[in-house]
């Protein structure tokens, strides 16, 4: 019998993500297949929670919602700060993307959506916020995880550094 997804399993699938226009916003197409340890939020809740019980060599098509996926847009996300924020970047543009420290330290994506003069507006919110996410999943392998690999909260197919 194949083993079966679940807490700890190493999980490899082959993806096409869209929105739900049909736009494609992400694929495996062309590339290795991802590989992610299921149960160490290493993907968004609602495709990891679709996909227990499930099988190598099947298929499923799942939607999820936005406070399943990347979550809601948050209006809080949008600010807007002063132009010596950007200290060292001779031009700010709409569109832009950084990655920065936040207060806590850890990194934060955040994308400029306005220039005014030396008002900058940004949105800190991650850029599928608030999109429902179609994914068309096909499971290549199931396997379990390594000790180390459970040690680490993530798979070590296909090398990684640390």
């Amino acid at each position: 019998m194949s083993l079966l997804i679940g807490k700890n399993s190493v999980v490899s699938v082959h993806y096409k993500l869209t929105d739900d226009a049909g736009k494609v916003l992400d694929s495996s197409d062309g590339a290795e297949p991802l590989a992610y340890l299921h149960g160490a939020g290493n993907i968004v809740p609602g495709l990891e929670k679709a996909l227990v019980g499930k099988g190598a060599g099947e298929s499923l098509q799942v939607k999820v919602a936005p406070a399943e996926g990347y979550g809601e847009l948050d209006p809080n996300g949008v600010k807007v700060i002063e132009r010596a924020a950007f200290e060292g970047v001779d031009v700010v543009e709409a569109g832009m993307s950084f990655e920065a420290n936040a207060p806590d330290g850890t990194s934060q994506h955040i994308v400029v959506t306005k220039v005014d003069g030396d008002e900058i507006t940004i949105d800190l919110n991650h850029p599928l916020a608030g999109v429902t996410l179609n994914f068309d999943i096909q499971i290549v392998s199931v396997r379990e995880a390594t000790k180390e690999e459970l040690e680490h909260g993530h798979t070590h197919e296909g090398g990684h550094a640390h």
